[in-house]
This record gives C-alpha cells, structure tokens and sequence, in this order.
C-alpha cells in the first residue's frame, strides 16, 4: 500500500475522475442553494484530509480544482468559504493554493489546518451541530473515515439532518472488506457500522463473490446514515484499480434533496465510462483500463433503457404527462440520471410507446426533452 508521499507523486487515472467529480458538483450545488429563500451567510466546502493541492506531476487535486470554479464565478467568490485541513500537509497546500489565489482573491478568508480528526473539539463541534431553524452555514463535506477516531456515522448522518448540508464519503473498499473481520479494527468498524456490524460479519461469510460482499458493505453502510437521518437520498460511484479488476474505493453521495441528487446522478454519469448497468446494483463507474473504449458503454447503455422503458411504461400506462413531471416524480429513489430518461424516451418514441408532442411551438432536433414543453402521452 502507497504512504501519503507516494500516493502525491503521480495523479492517477481514479484520483483525477474524483477530484473532477467532487470539484464539477460544487459549484452548481452552491448555485442551487443560492436559489433558496432562506437566507445564509456563507456556503462552506470542508475537506479534513486535503492533501497538498496538488501532485508531484502538477496536476491539481480537488482543493484547486473547486477554488479554480469557485473564483471564476463572482457570485460564488463573494459566498463560499473553503475550509481545509490535513495533518500532513497544510502548510504545502497554503502556499500551493496562495500561489495562484492571493489573500483577497474571496471575500471569505480561505481556512488551512492541521487538526487531528476525531480528537480536535471544534472539528466535532462542528459536525455535531444539532437541527438549527435556518442554516448560516450550509456545507458539502468532503470525508474519508477510514482511521478517524470520534468521528462515526451517527455523527456524519446527524450533520446531514441541517439544511444544505451534504457529504462527499470515500470509501476504501478494500481495507473495509478486510477491516471487518480483523478484530484489531474492532472499534473502527463499530463507528462505521454501528448497527450493523454483528449481522454484517456473520453474512458476508454467507456470500458467493466479492462483488456481492462489497454491495453489502455499501448498502449496510448507507442503512446506518438512514438510521439516524430518514430521507435521505444516496448514490455511489465505483472505482476500479488501473492494474487489476478488483473494486478499489467508492464515492457515496448522501444528500436530504433530490435536486441534489439529481445533480449528483448526473455528473456520475458524465464520468462514467462504462455506462454501468443500473438496474443491477445502481453505482456507476470508472475503470481506468477501458478509458477510450464505447464497447462497455453501447452493450450496457442498452440495458439501462430496455429496464427504465420497462419501469416507465408500466407507470405511465394511459397518462399524459410532461416529461419534466414525469422525471421529477419518477427519479426520486432510482439510480438513473436525466440523461437516462431522455435516452430512453426517444427510444420509446421511436418505438411507438410514447407520443412526444413539443408545445411551445419551436422546432427541435430531438424527439424528446426533459422540459415542461414537452408533453408525453402513453398508450
């Protein structure tokens, strides 16, 4: 396994996709956020374990990356306050976030810190806060449990019951999957899974493949947040390792709004180069070995409108609908991202099992759109 030198040396394939991820969401969560009526101060991003900014190769890591979107939009430079810490290497990621965004260039003064998570009281304060009627400070934390004393899931779920706020949790699945029966780890993986360690133990001996044990990890580890925060919306993003086909760490979205989820979905399906197969096991996907490749991407795109044509058709069966409704009741609680339904429905379109007629009198190059101008109608 990489030490934290090694690992900053080179930017892999797997961490470039992640940063990218974590760095297109925020902005436009930001922005959603700022449509709100409820009045805040500030939207935060908080990353505890930042790591220097930057590889050994140059490339930025997710805090340049959201600085670089936050600063090319004045209505985000003058809202968001970026708070970072990393025991390691907070002093090399100041200077390497100063060098290009001097003092002054965000009204909100960037924090850096060296804090140990899980010991430190204002780090604990902060994702502690109970319920507040209005929240000043809406915030996308961005999480890494692996290793953090203190900081459990009853902890992250009860941070996630605040309006706005919303997590970004990376998950090395690997050292969770051999974590879990090595009772050396005992007390981390209670903080994990609080509620689900006994039975998770006892059935993932139970279970065929490492396929099937990794889902059941995630999904108990999305069971826990639940527990504590019901309705909350989660998606995950996998990642697979260059120089094997092994699972090598996931990205979980958990938000309490579906625009957020929405919005999530989507950018998951942008950087998904393997056009998973949703109806399966609901996570998308980078493999850094098919980089380039659209075998993966046409053989399981096709499966992913064959099941949601299914699902639409046995749901709409004699209505008549927009399709902007249609999508914003129907995706709540499935895995498939807008980009999903439009594909789909132009297919069911051309099939004959779905008339799109456009009503705001324009002509359009496609038969269907994801917008209140275009009415659907089931047979």
């Amino acid at each position: 396994m990489k030490n934290n030198d090694d690992f900053f040396k080179i930017q892999s394939a797997s961490s470039r996709i992640k940063a990218k991820i974590v760095a297109e969401y925020f902005p436009q969560y930001c922005r959603i956020l700022m449509k709100s009526p409820k009045e805040h101060r500030r939207i935060v991003y908080l990353d505890l374990f930042s790591g220097p900014g930057k590889y050994g190769d140059d490339n930025p890591s997710t805090p340049l990356l959201i600085a670089k979107a936050c600063y090319e939009d004045v209505r985000l430079r003058d809202n968001v306050l970026l708070a970072f810490n990393d025991k390691t290497y907070a002093e090399e990621l100041k200077k390497n976030f100063l060098a290009q965004f001097p003092e002054g260039s965000f009204r909100h003064k960037p924090r850096f810190a060296s804090r140990t998570v899980g010991e430190d009281e204002a780090i604990q304060k902060y994702l502690s806060r109970k319920p507040e009627k209005i929240n000043y400070s809406p915030t996308l934390l961005f999480f890494d449990p692996w290793g953090y004393k203190g900081i459990d899931t009853k902890t992250l779920a009860t941070f996630l019951e605040n309006w706005g706020n919303e997590i970004f949790l990376f998950v090395n699945i690997k050292r969770i999957n051999a974590a879990i029966e090595n009772d050396k780890f005992d007390e981390l993986m209670e903080s994990i899974f609080p509620t689900t360690i006994d039975y998770l133990r006892k059935d993932k001996k139970y279970k065929a493949t490492v396929y099937d044990r990794l889902n059941l990890i995630m999904d108990n580890l999305a069971d826990e947040f639940k527990r504590v925060t019901p309705n909350l919306y989660h998606c995950a993003f996998k990642f697979r390792e260059e120089d094997s086909e092994a699972t090598s760490h996931f990205i979980i979205h958990f938000c309490k709004h579906k625009r957020g989820y929405e919005l999530v979905k989507q950018i998951f399906y942008d950087f998904d180069n393997i056009g998973a197969c949703l109806e399966k096991d609901g996570v998308y996907t980078f493999d850094a070995k098919v980089q380039g490749s659209s075998a993966s991407l046409s053989l399981f795109g096709d499966l992913n409108v064959l099941a949601l044509s299914q699902q639409l058709e046995r749901a709409y069966k004699g209505r008549t609908i927009t399709a902007r409704r249609l999508f914003d009741e129907h995706h709540p609680g499935k895995k498939f991202c807008a980009s999903h339904y439009a594909k789909t429905l132009r297919k069911m379109e051309e099939e004959k099992k779905v008339t799109a007629i456009f009503t705001d009198g324009k002509q359009h190059k496609v038969s269907v759109l994801i917008t209140d101008d275009c009415l659907l109608s089931f047979p």
